[in-house]
């Protein structure tokens, strides 16, 4: 399996002292599954590309699988499987560790002779010929997207020649962008076996440690970060929950769904996560609203303002949060410092808290409150529904919260526990409908109520919105 890293910036030849391996020369390394090479097929002035090839040997592979318990999910579930697989020709879990046993220093972001450079984002290319990704390709862009990378991802046909056979479960994938070469490491480390969906070790507790200390930076703020966590931690329910809580205590105000939307089982199909499904809906009301200048009101890592830039419909889109941390990571998932001049100016973040009122916010055809309100503390709301509902006062208010009664369906969580751990209060459909029920009549204006994701009969959606049209 192949991984190639170019790059274009002045001079070139730098990428070597970056990852601490001569241009010429070839290095080898032995791994637990067999050999992994780097050498490099270019190296220039104007542009240098590493390979890491790593060579596995199925005997070594299949012994190594014997030493310890068989993961959750692997694609070798039959007879022969521990010798006849893909494993030593798609890039896998297997290549992910092999980068970080040759690249080691790298992925640390340490260089001895360009520590500057080191700390600086420089042009990247990133290509993985063959990459078992389940889900597609579209599972690929959702996840390298966020983080600042142009991605290609084409999908390989089971035969060439006889194309009626459909696509194979494997993409090409090209990843182009400007960014620091430990956080593309760090990026692929995380991502390839996420991609792969089948590790080839078992997974102990340690694993969340490592995943938030490689994910430092990024992770917290991706919009996907369920789907990586579960998968990462080889859909283990209780280490993905240890590692979602404390992502999420860095980011409070964008919250993870405790439904991350992946199935536990690798014969299972992925659904949308029920955070995706906010989005949709949260978006699909603003449009049929007419809005085209909009507030996000307490955007957290920027995850609706990201769906939001992408429809042209939003002439103005401002995203507000009491966190500045949280601004921070917004505007790096929107890469809001490259994006072109016509797109920037749509955007705004404002560092405002809800609970007072602001001059900058007044005016505007549409606010959001998406998963904002129970993160308040019950006295302080008369506060945040006047500095919206009554200083603001835009046309409307797309607002969602989570229907407590729902609790009951998720088994991860406990008797009595709400789904953050940052939350105040989690209202029933019944406490949620009065409660908007009184604020149409102190504020002046109608509402409609209805659930996000599947639809209980008995305890309802897990999600409750309510859009308010100003009367």
């Amino acid at each position: 399996m192949l991984l190639t890293l170019t790059t274009t910036h002045r001079p070139a030849t730098d990428l070597g002292h970056l990852l601490v391996k001569h241009p010429d020369r070839t290095h080898a390394f032995d791994v637990p599954v067999g050999t992994a090479h780097v050498f490099y097929p270019q190296a220039d002035e104007a542009r240098c590309t590493a390979a890491l090839l790593l060579d596995v040997d199925p005997t070594r592979l299949a012994a190594a699988r014997g030493r310890g318990r068989q993961p959750t999910a692997t694609p070798e579930s039959f007879t022969l499987g521990r010798y006849v697989n893909d494993r030593p020709y798609a890039a896998s879990s297997l290549l992910a560790s092999a980068l970080s046993r040759v690249y080691r220093s790298a992925l640390r972001g340490e260089s001895r002779d360009r520590p500057e450079l080191a700390a600086t984002s420089i042009p990247l290319e990133i290509r993985v010929p063959v990459l078992r990704c389940r889900g597609g390709a579209e599972v690929a862009t959702r996840l390298f997207g966020p983080l600042g990378w142009t991605v290609t991802a084409i999908p390989i046909a089971l035969d060439e020649q006889h194309p009626q056979w459909g696509e194979s479960r494997y993409v090409d994938l090209t990843l182009t962008g400007t960014l620091r070469v430990a956080d593309a490491l760090n990026h692929l480390y995380v991502l390839l076996p996420v991609l792969d969906d089948a590790k080839h070790y078992w997974v102990a507790p340690d694993e969340v440690d490592k995943l938030l200390r490689v994910g430092a930076g990024w992770l917290a703020g991706h919009p996907e970060r369920g789907l990586i966590v579960r998968r990462y931690l080889a859909h283990r329910r209780a280490l993905a929950g240890q590692a979602l809580e404390r992502l999420a205590a860095q980011c409070p105000t964008d919250e993870p769904s405790v439904d991350d939307g992946v199935a536990d089982r690798p014969d299972q199909a992925p659904r949308a996560s029920l955070a995706a499904r906010r989005r949709e809906a949260v978006h699909a009301a603003l449009v049929e609203a007419g809005a085209q200048r909009v507030l996000d009101l307490g955007c957290g890592g920027g995850a609706l303002l990201a769906t939001l830039i992408g429809d042209r419909r939003f002439t103005e889109i401002v995203g507000t949060d009491v966190s500045t941390q949280a601004l921070g990571l917004a505007a790096r998932r929107i890469r809001l410092d490259r994006l072109p001049e016509r797109q920037r100016n749509r955007v705004t973040l404002h560092h405002s808290a809800l609970t007072y009122r602001d001059e900058r916010l007044r005016g505007y055809d549409a606010a959001v409150l998406m998963e904002v309100i129970e993160h308040l503390d019950p006295p302080r709301l008369p506060a945040l529904e006047d500095a919206v509902f009554g200083y603001a006062r835009p046309t409307t208010v797309v607002l969602t919260t989570p229907n407590v009664e729902h609790n009951v369906r998720y088994e991860s969580l406990a008797a009595g526990a709400f789904r953050h751990s940052d939350h105040r209060f989690e209202w029933t459909r019944a406490e949620f409908a009065e409660w908007v029920d009184r604020i149409c009549a102190t504020y002046g204006y109608s509402a409609v109520v209805r659930g996000i994701g599947d639809d209980d009969p008995q305890v309802g959606a897990p999600t409750q919105l309510a859009v308010f049209t100003r009367t």
